[in-house]
């Protein structure tokens, strides 16, 4: 069984590696074999986020649905699932994952749900509910730009 795992985790590693170079179709191949190896939650999400790249959210939604099948504690399929229904314009879908994200046991990096809710916010015209997100985000990464950018975008909104 470990050496199972260990070939799904190398697939997955070698996908990673063409996801990150923006070879999608090759990260796509390579996920998939990791799964049919020894399916686990990382790759499944990481699929997700590629069939995302091509713009295909209903495939990463249900992808990184099977993530979270496979462990419910895993925060970050909830965030992305949060994600993907911004970009299709399904705000308050998108709200109660990404509330989900913020309260999963094992999620890291834990602010990315505080700034997708703080966009849900802002798309909606909830600026001050926004600017609550963000700080919040700041508290748990205060030296993360994008939300520092974020913020300050919200302000002037409010101004």
């Amino acid at each position: 069984m470990e050496g199972t795992k260990e070939k799904a985790m190398k697939l997955f590693e070698e996908a990673y590696r063409y996801h990150l170079l923006g070879e999608l179709d090759k990260a796509i191949e390579l996920y998939r074999k990791s799964i049919d190896v020894y399916p686990t939650p990382e790759a499944w999400t990481f699929l997700g986020w590629a069939y995302s790249m091509r713009g295909n959210y209903e495939g990463a939604i249900e992808a990184c649905k099977r993530a979270i099948e496979l462990d419910p504690e895993y925060g970050n399929p909830y965030n992305d699932i949060g994600s993907y229904l911004i970009e299709l314009g399904r705000l308050d879908e998108a709200l109660e994952w990404l509330s989900k994200a913020k309260s999963a046991k094992r999620y890291e990096p834990r602010h990315f749900p505080y700034i997708n809710t703080a966009k849900v916010y802002m798309l909606q015209g909830k600026l001050y509910e926004a600017l609550s997100e963000l700080d919040e985000a700041l508290r748990i990464a205060p030296d993360y730009k994008p939300a520092h950018a974020l913020r300050h975008q919200v302000l002037g909104m409010l101004n």
